[in-house]
């Protein structure tokens, strides 16, 4: 009996050393055994003040939760109680969620020193080849960008650019807001991320992402401040986003690879440029990409691809969208189109892509310009279809019209005589069913031509039941193709 007493205690003993010893190597303080394992960023010293930097305090209670998440494999929240969490760049991990509360802001500093040596890098909150990984909680990631404007102007600010440091090249050298890198399994959710420097959500050659529920606010006059940017990536889910920004909302791009099963529903846009814009960047495809049940309220653009770097694109499918789209100050790209569709080499180093199988169904626009579908010799359109497109045109701002944007590079702004309803070139298969296009009768002396093109540029064009005319009252003409 007594022996059995001693090794009884021995056991205990050599339980209570080895626990000592895990706790003391992984200087994790709690670890709730819930679903999810959690730690609090104030356990590990976070003043929350947004006075003074709380970077290792919460860098600290990253690293601990990604080792309780191989270790228990469960994922790990990070948790921010209400407060405002100054810092420097945040590295986020496998495994981990960053769990940033109501009444809780994690703030981005605003100087050199707070990033990364490398301008790539420069990110607020960044994941690289880290898996299951996310960020949620009904709180924000602040990227204090209003510090970062050197001279606020209506039509458009001036920003500060770190190249005069030496640190990059260029007039946008600013950190984004929060990246995800070659990240698989990556979700965004139920968060407010507000006032960028640079782009807010950048998503870089990952696998099976999911944002939704997320609001973005960047500020209106300030350029580069994109929604989602969207890089070389594949099975993207986007919902239930509001998106209210300077620069392009929603903005599919290739550089190093293709993006394929990209899908954007019920979301509300408001920006100065693209609220969907695929490119410029366009080094290789973009092929199954839906756009569905979107409002787009008082943009420059409204739907947009800019193919100039010889990528192809193909099998895309823009649906149930609302759109409204005015003039802003020409520096910004765009000329109020609601749809605008262009392929042509970004400059005489770069080669055209390709445009195929475009749908447009059930469109609706008001907007103080027409459609402009511009194909190039090297990159024709083909396989366009707009099917039940309801569209409205009336001027109501003074900026000068008669512009057509061919920017980035090709002819750049461009003077055009009049303002037609579509604006075509260089286009092989085009079918219009249930067309309706209508024209106020205020400010309509450029309105003159419902279908502009040259026949020798535009083949195999379908009409059935397009209409235009103007409107007059509840009484309007109309004229029947």
């Amino acid at each position: 009996m007594k022996s059995a007493l001693l090794n009884i205690q021995s056991l205990l003993l050599l339980a209570t050393a080895l626990l000592q010893s895990h706790y003391a190597t992984s200087r994790i303080p709690i670890l709730h055994s819930y679903a999810h394992l959690s730690l609090s960023v104030k356990d590990y010293g976070a003043t929350g003040t947004g006075l003074q930097y709380d970077t290792v305090s919460i860098q600290s209670a990253i690293d601990d939760c990604s080792s309780a998440f191989f270790l228990h494999r469960r994922r790990c929240l990070v948790k921010f109680p209400p407060g405002k969490y100054l810092t420097a760049t945040l590295y986020l991990k496998t495994g981990v969620t960053l769990n940033i509360s109501e009444n809780a802001t994690v703030l981005g500093g605003t100087r050199l020193e707070d990033y990364p040596e490398k301008q790539d890098r420069w990110y607020v909150v960044v994941a690289e080849d880290a898996a299951d990984v996310g960020i949620t909680g009904g709180g924000e990631i602040n990227g204090q960008g209003l510090e970062f404007v050197k001279r606020f102007d209506e039509r458009k600010n001036v920003m500060v650019s770190w190249n005069e440091t030496g640190a990059c090249l260029g007039d946008e050298c600013r950190p984004r807001l929060v990246g995800f890198i070659g990240c698989r399994n990556v979700r965004v959710w139920d968060v407010s991320f507000n006032e960028p420097a640079y782009w807010c959500l950048h998503v870089v050659r990952c696998q099976n992402t999911s944002i939704h529920d997320v609001s973005i606010y960047g500020d209106f006059n300030s350029p580069n401040n994109d929604g989602i940017d969207i890089e070389d990536s594949n099975n993207t889910l986007i919902t239930r986003c509001v998106i209210n920004t300077g620069d392009d909302a929603i903005c599919p791009k290739t550089y190093t690879g293709p993006i394929y099963n990209l899908t954007a529903t019920d979301c509300w846009i408001k920006t100065k440029s693209s609220a969907i814009k695929l490119g410029s960047a366009s080094s290789y495809a973009f092929n199954h990409l839906v756009f569905d049940n979107i409002t787009i309220v008082e943009s420059h653009r409204g739907l947009g691809l800019q193919i100039r770097d010889g990528g192809n694109v193909s099998d895309i499918t823009f649906s149930n969208i609302n759109i409204t789209t005015r003039y802003y100050d020409p520096s910004w790209w765009g000329r109020a189109e609601p749809i605008y569709v262009t392929t042509c080499p970004r400059d005489s180093n770069s080669k055209a892509g390709s445009i195929s199988n475009l749908q447009f169904i059930n469109i609706t626009s008001f907007s103080e310009n027409g459609v402009f579908l511009s194909g190039s010799k090297g990159g024709v359109l083909s396989d366009l279809k707009f099917l039940n497109v309801n569209l409205t045109y009336k001027r109501w701002t003074n900026y000068t019209d008669g512009l057509v944007d061919y920017r980035p590079g090709c002819q750049g702004l461009v003077n055009h005589s009049t303002t037609a309803g579509f604006v075509m070139e260089h286009i092989d298969g085009l079918v219009f069913e249930n067309v309706n296009m209508r024209w106020s009768e205020e400010k309509t002396g450029l309105w003159n031509i419902p279908l502009d093109f040259r026949p020798s540029t535009v083949n195999n064009v379908s009409l059935l039941h397009f209409y235009s005319g103007l409107y007059r009252g509840e009484n309007k003409d109309v004229e029947y193709f």
